[in-house]
This record gives structure tokens, sequence and C-alpha cells, in this order.
């Protein structure tokens, strides 16, 4: 992942690169349970993303695109609507394997754009906060983080 811009240095942007850096070997995972067809393995999997991904998208959304928003307001609606995506598809799976057949590849997609998107926000989001984000900006992304928490297992291996 990106470590040219000096970005990670900041604690909120680590505690969030670390949390990407769980959620590519999840998509990994994903993956592999796709290629062997075992739907099972894939919602489990799904339902570990959607456990990191809970509290990882409240501190993006609550505490550092407001932040952002003004000055990037498309790039950020964007964002965004790429997270809702990514849960539509996550959620479906919440509770059991999905009966639908498609499911498998639904999810397959939002791995992929999942994939991406993390792209988008470490290679842009990060750096354009590290540049434009006031110590008050950093310690409202630090009181969304305190309020989310973070998944139970992220800090652990798996």
């Amino acid at each position: 992942m990106c470590e040219y811009c000096g970005c990670q240095a900041i604690t909120a942007i680590d505690e969030l690169t670390r949390e990407h850096d769980l959620v590519v070997g999840l998509i990994a995972d994903a993956r592999t349970a796709h290629a062997a067809g075992d739907a099972d393995a894939m919602a489990v999997t799904a339902r570990r993303i959607a456990d990191v991904l809970g509290p990882h998208t409240e501190v993006e959304e609550h505490g550092l695109f407001p932040a952002l928003a003004e000055e990037f307001p498309e790039q950020i609606a964007g964002l965004e609507a790429e997270h809702r995506r990514v849960e539509a598809v996550l959620g479906e799976a919440a509770d059991a394997t999905p009966a639908d057949p498609g499911w498998p590849l639904r999810l397959l997609d939002a791995v992929n754009l999942l994939r991406a998107h993390i792209l988008k926000e470490q290679d842009g989001v990060f750096p354009a906060a590290l540049a434009g984000l006031s110590t008050e900006d950093w310690e409202a992304v630090e009181a969304v983080r305190a309020r989310a928490g973070t998944a139970q297992w992220a800090g652990t291996a798996q």
C-alpha cells in the first residue's frame, strides 16, 4: 500500500490503512473461495469484511470525509456511494450464506470494487487529508474512532 507521502505517520490514517490491509487479505480469501466454488466460505469472509468495514466506514464518513467534502464534493460522494454498494452485497450474507445463486458473482464484483476503492482512498484521500486537515479536523476524526471502535479481531492474525 501507499507509503510515499508520509500520511501513515498520522495515527488515524495508520489505523485506516491497517484496516485496508486486513480487508485486502480478506478480498484474496473471497476470491480463493469463489474459485473453489465455496459459497459458505465466501459468506464467512463477507461477514469478516463487514466487521472490519463497519467502524472503518464510520470513521471515514463521519470523521475524515466531512473535512474533505467542501474541497472534493464529487469524489467524496462517489466514495460514499461505493460504500453503500459494497455494504449492500456484504449485507446479503449477514446471517447466512445467501441462497441466490447469483450472489457469489455479486460478491466478487463488490470485492473488486472495494479493492479499487481502497486504492482511491490510499492514493488520493489520505494524502489530501495529510495536506489539508487542521488539528481540529484530526481531533474530530479521533473522536469518531473513539466512538466507533474497531473490529474485535482486526488487530489479530487470522
